[in-house]
């Protein structure tokens, strides 16, 4: 992750890959992560969205397995609930 000055922050950052194939995984998805009090995105193909924007979501092409991206290192309840998206 690049932070605002262009320096690589390792360690910040886990990522999983999910599948979201309704409009009902979309919002238990968002619903999950928007319980969290840090940064997460998620990625399809070049575009990246706030994963607590729904709408954001629904831009991207749900056909394809997105990033999960979480800005945190403490995060690992969140991991364990994304399982159930897991591909």
């Amino acid at each position: 992750m690049w932070n605002f000055y262009g320096k690589e922050e390792k360690g910040k950052m886990k990522s999983c890959t999910i599948s979201l194939h309704s409009i009902d995984d979309v919002k238990n998805f968002v619903n999950l992560v928007a319980k969290c009090d840090y940064d997460v995105d998620i990625t399809s193909g070049r575009y990246i969205v706030d994963a607590k924007s729904i709408m954001g979501i629904f831009s991207l092409d749900l056909k394809q397995p997105i990033t999960v991206e979480i800005h945190s290192e403490d995060c690992e309840d969140l991991l364990n609930e994304l399982k159930e998206f897991a591909e």
